[in-house]
């Protein structure tokens, strides 16, 4: 039992000690790492009191190891102490058959979860990062709750203070991004994102403006235009036509009237639309049952409505609402969000497949069978095996197209470390080709429940690799950067076969 404990606290050590630690280290990162090393020797000591090992002191030897400054030096250390400890604890003695009668239960207490036992006789890394994930899962399936809940209740109160507005109309929100798929390369500290559909108001119209598919930086815009309601079934309680007598409808409206509020010239503004619903939030908090529990902060954003939620004990959650506009019928909208790293004008919009994407992977969690790891995959390419040139979403699109081909039950348990070793293959055949396609566009393997538009089936696959065509230097570096995280797998499979 002593020795899972040790060997659960090495594990996650190397996971905390491996992103701080590069060919060399600096003064600072040097202390940091040395300042851990003491930490865990600490708590070493007190897991191994009480219990004989052998005749080594390996809690000399473990602080011997911390004192090496090579990352995978330490790695090989760590991996063949765990490899040891790992043995050991599958042999029966004396003190695991005095435990072995209460430990499953006393296990279950420590986790607090019924999916430990699930796990039994699963490869050892296999329970390792599934107890991890599911931790973050639940807290995640919580949170979006809480999310969900509070920006359901703020759009009711906007909808029945705007019902008599020309201002745009506010469409019930939808959870996107990762933490609403189901995963998040952040974990507990996930941002949960909804996006708010807007519709135009009684006499307007959005004509939609779109760029070349896959163009960066994105040029779609959003076009507002007057339509007649002259017509008797058009008429709402004798309201003047907004087209052709628009002094008299202000005069009856006192609300300023959608082009002249959220437009720059004839073109909706996401930065005009994104202060505007600040500005509600902030008048209606008050009204809300949520406030009497969360004290509640808009951070700044230019485009989007960000807040922070902070209850009694000092946690906090952080939720984003962003802005869209529906392409037709389809799950494509264009959106208020913007890349952070370039610069883009007011009245462009992004297209954004982020509601088309948690479609999909709700489809896939409604066909796959119980105990399917896929996610679990997902969330550990995008939070352990990191690196500055593969993004979550190339890692996301990646598990996409696998999931596209590969039958579901084959991402079971049993198969956990195989099914990363296609996810590493996968991306390794596409930066070998340059190439990996956007999982929506040309791809004629697409669930039928995700509507869109008739363009994107007979469209070329955008490739969003197309950097690594255009820059030698930038290939090269990804394949250098794919070949240290091959060796950082291959590290972890040969410590949990």
């Amino acid at each position: 039992m002593a020795a899972k404990r040790v060997l659960a606290l090495l594990v996650l050590t190397i996971f905390q000690l491996l992103p701080m630690v590069g060919d060399e280290l600096d003064d600072s990162k040097h202390k940091c790492v040395q300042q851990r090393g003491e930490h865990l020797m600490a708590r070493m000591t007190r897991l191994l009191q009480g219990h004989e090992w052998s005749s080594l002191d390996w809690g000399a030897l473990v602080f011997a190891a911390l004192q090496q400054w090579q990352c995978w030096a330490i790695a090989d250390l760590f991996f063949g102490l765990c490899w040891w400890l790992w043995k050991r604890s599958q042999q029966p003695d004396s003190s695991d058959k005095e435990e072995s009668s209460s430990s499953s239960s006393t296990e279950l207490e420590e986790e607090g979860s019924g999916e430990d036992s699930d796990y039994e006789g699963h490869p050892l890394m296999t329970r390792i990062f599934a107890k991890r994930i599911w931790s973050s899962v639940q807290s995640m399936a919580y949170r979006r709750q809480v999310v969900e809940e509070l920006v359901g209740d703020l759009l009711a109160v906007f909808q029945e203070r705007l019902s008599t507005s020309f201002f745009p109309v506010l469409q019930p929100a939808i959870g996107v991004g990762s933490a609403f798929e189901g995963w998040s390369p952040c974990g507990h500290d996930a941002v949960y994102r909804l996006l708010v559909p807007l519709k135009p108001p009684h006499g307007h119209a959005f004509h939609l403006e779109l760029g070349t598919a896959g163009q960066m930086p994105a040029k779609n815009c959003v076009r507002v235009e007057l339509e007649c309601t002259c017509t008797r079934d058009q008429r709402v309680e004798d309201m003047p036509c907004f087209l052709h007598h628009p002094e008299e409808a202000l005069q009856r409206n006192q609300d300023s009237s959608l082009l002249s509020t959220f437009c720059t010239g004839s073109y909706l503004d996401a930065q005009k639309i994104a202060r505007w619903f600040q500005n509600l939030v902030i008048s209606a908090w008050g009204e809300m049952t949520q406030s009497r529990h969360y004290s509640m902060e808009v951070l700044p954003s230019s485009r989007s409505c960000k807040l922070q939620l902070t209850n009694a004990s000092g946690k906090s959650l952080l939720a984003e609402m962003v802005f869209g506009v529906q392409r037709g019928d389809s799950d494509i909208f264009l959106s208020s969000q913007a890349a952070e790293d370039t610069f883009t004008p007011s009245t462009t919009w992004a297209e954004t497949y982020d509601v088309a994407e948690v479609k999909f992977f709700r489809h896939m969690a409604r066909k796959a069978p119980r105990h399917t790891l896929y996610l679990n995959c997902l969330q550990l390419c995008a939070s352990i095996l990191v690196s500055a040139g593969f993004s979550s979403y190339t890692w996301k699109t990646v598990v996409m197209h696998l999931l596209n081909t590969l039958p579901l039950s084959s991402w079971n348990r049993w198969d956990f470390m195989i099914r990363l070793q296609d996810i590493m293959w996968y991306l390794h055949g596409c930066l070998e080709e340059k190439r990996l396609d956007h999982f929506f566009f040309g791809n004629e393997n697409m669930p039928e429940d995700i509507i869109l538009p008739a363009a994107f089936r007979a469209a070329e696959p955008i490739n969003l690799f197309q950097c690594l065509v255009q820059d030698p230097a930038a290939h090269a570096k990804a394949l250098r950067e794919f070949e240290e995280l091959q060796d950082r797998l291959t590290r972890l499979q040969g410590f949990g076969v």
